[in-house]
């Protein structure tokens, strides 16, 4: 047991870093995004911006739906009080 974990471990240590430093090929007719056509480039800063503003919306509605419960919950609760006395 103890000479076949030995051995995977020994394995495992040349493999591994030769697997590590082996880089990828990219494909023959691959073409880095500096250099694509501006037509086929995604303008990125206005999705982005556009999904952070849909986040922030929902959150801020969110809140505001919150803070309109917990109103109408504390006048509730005043009532009742009120009610009691």
């Amino acid at each position: 047991m103890r000479l076949g974990t030995f051995l995977l471990v020994l394995l495992l240590n040349g493999v591994a870093p030769a697997y590590a430093l082996a880089q990828p090929q990219p494909p023959k007719d691959f073409v880095p995004v500096s250099e694509a056509p501006a037509g086929e480039q995604i303008p990125a800063m206005p999705l982005l911006g556009s999904a952070y503003a849909f986040i922030w919306v929902g959150v801020l509605g969110y809140v505001w739906s919150l803070g309109r419960k917990l109103q109408r919950i504390d006048r509730e609760i005043s009532e009742l009080e009120s009610r009691k006395r």
